[in-house]
């Protein structure tokens, strides 16, 4: 499979975000809508108990088996929405410094944000994600960066 994904930058918009601006897929992509990657284990309790970066991990691994089981890969995903139920910077900053870490250069659109309760007994963090992909048979161009 080749890239679906196209990363936009803006060099009129400040470089201090630590990802792209925006985000493309051509027409010929399908589109993967992950639910809230939660940090639940197999057998659903709540992993890292009161560990922000620890949850973030595990939402990320469980994010990276629903994409696997979809077809896709995190170099797949188009954009992502990071939840936090906290109001401290502090625990934003630990969580998202995790799951930008996951994506190293494939530095997706995002959003952080700090909610007052997620779903799931002592769950901080969930983890949203949209991924593109072209698969076997369909055209194929090379991921590339547009900037303006």
């Amino acid at each position: 499979m080749t890239k679906a994904v196209t990363l936009i930058r803006s060099k009129s918009l400040s470089n201090v975000a630590e990802y792209a601006y925006a985000a493309t897929a051509p027409a010929d992509a399908r589109l993967i809508f992950l639910a809230g990657a939660c940090p639940l284990n197999a057998d659903g309790t709540t992993a890292a108990v009161g560990d922000y970066a620890g949850q973030a991990a595990k939402a990320v691994e469980n994010m990276r088996t629903a994409l696997a089981e979809a077809g896709a890969t995190i170099g797949d995903v188009i954009s992502t929405r990071v939840l936090v139920a906290s109001s401290r910077q502090a625990d934003l900053v630990a969580t998202w410094e995790v799951v930008r870490d996951a994506f190293g250069d494939h530095d997706v659109p995002s959003t952080l944000m700090g909610v007052t309760v997620l779903g799931y007994d002592d769950q901080l963090v969930e983890v949203e994600a949209i991924a593109a992909v072209r698969d076997q048979g369909r055209s194929a161009k090379p991921e590339t960066e547009v900037t303006s």
